[in-house]
């Protein structure tokens, strides 16, 4: 089965079980796909190249940290996570502890994660709505991350949310990690206004 789409697409396909959703992805690897807890898939379109230069430059970061930390594992946003709440979804960026990691079979980590980042990060792009990413975003802190983060380039404002609520900073030049992340620093000095 191949689907075929050229905007963001929902599909309701409730009964997909966990094997079949991945095989479907697998047969539709063009595509980013995302299931929410209520089996709707999510077609979402490539990003754009403003949003995917700085989808590299956060994910080139946090992974320089992490290695030099390694304490976890940083992961793209081409990772599903399998979430508790029954949905898959993939972040812009992610960090897992490698304690938790470690629990996980072979089998497993070739798949979808099955666990919620200790730390995400979710970009908006042009096509965007603050709103979604924001639901979004309470669902990664709904099952199970420590601290994450929305860094919405058209308002040029980060979005800091952790368990005892929602902090929002005006064009910040630098976020410092917490919690799980403690110690890594995203430098957003070219971050607001690419220089290409």
């Amino acid at each position: 089965m191949q689907l075929i789409v050229n905007d963001e697409t929902t599909i309701q396909w409730k009964d997909m079980s966990e094997e079949e959703f991945y095989e479907f992805c697998a047969l539709n690897d063009d595509y980013r796909i995302e299931r929410t807890a209520a089996g709707d898939i999510l077609i979402m379109p490539p990003a754009g190249g403003e949003t995917g230069a700085r989808n590299v430059s956060l994910s080139a970061q946090l992974e320089r940290w992490s290695d030099k930390d390694s304490r976890g594992v940083t992961f793209d946003s081409n990772t599903g996570f399998r979430l508790p709440n029954g949905a898959t979804r993939s972040p812009d960026a992610a960090w897992v502890r490698r304690s938790r990691l470690a629990r996980l079979s072979r089998k497993e980590k070739k798949r979808f994660l099955p666990l919620c980042p200790d730390f995400v990060v979710e970009l908006t792009s042009p096509s965007d709505r603050l709103s979604k990413v924001q639901e979004k975003m309470r669902e990664w802190m709904a099952n199970g991350a420590a601290l994450g983060w929305i860094l919405d380039a058209r308002n040029r404002r980060a979005h800091i949310y952790r368990a005892d609520g929602i902090e929002i900073l005006d064009a910040p030049r630098r976020l410092a990690g917490e919690g799980p992340v403690k110690g890594f620093v995203l430098v957003l000095s070219r971050f607001w206004d690419l220089d290409w």
